[in-house]
């Protein structure tokens, strides 16, 4: 088989299967399979970028949404039904007008999708990017990085506070 026409396949497959889970998780009356069928949709999109040569961002995918905050909201929902006494559904309400959302958003990005000039490279890089982007974030971008991880410091710390605010 043609490697071309491989990858082809394999790069539709995923994009299928990530759209496919995607329209599961809006469409879907129970929180339980809109949530299981969201790790299908992280699953696919960190195939799709391990697929574009991006490695860092397909693990962080992997590690950070379907490692952690899908297993956050799948325990969120499961502990929290049986808390209240919920029948935990959803409602499609506003079809139409998020129907014209829908279409006119993709109408827009597509009208600028194809009347842009793309960059097209020679070659895709080989091997890891991991070290690329480390170098990086440690040696050119260490200020922004900086300044990102103690306003991220200081927003865990302003919740921390909310939360254990008692109101009097």
């Amino acid at each position: 088989m043609d490697k071309n026409l491989l990858s082809q396949i394999v790069f539709y497959f995923f994009a299928v299967l990530t759209i496919g889970s995607a329209a599961v998780v809006v469409f879907a009356r129970s929180l339980i399979r809109s949530a299981f069928a969201l790790l299908f949709t992280f699953f696919g999109v960190a195939a799709l970028y391990a697929y574009l040569g991006a490695d860092f961002l397909a693990a962080t995918q992997m590690v950070i949404y379907v490692g952690g905050i899908l297993v956050l909201i799948l325990f969120g929902i499961m502990l929290t039904h049986k808390l209240y006494d919920l029948k935990i559904k959803t409602a499609s309400v506003q079809l139409i007008p998020a129907v014209i959302a829908v279409v006119a958003v993709f109408a827009v990005l597509a009208f600028f999708m194809l009347r842009t000039q793309w960059f097209q490279s020679g070659s895709m890089l080989s091997g890891p990017t991991t070290a690329s982007i480390g170098n990086l974030l440690m040696q050119d971008f260490i200020l922004p990085f900086e300044v990102a991880s103690v306003l991220l410091l200081l927003a865990l710390i302003g919740a921390a506070m909310i939360v254990r605010r008692r109101p009097e």
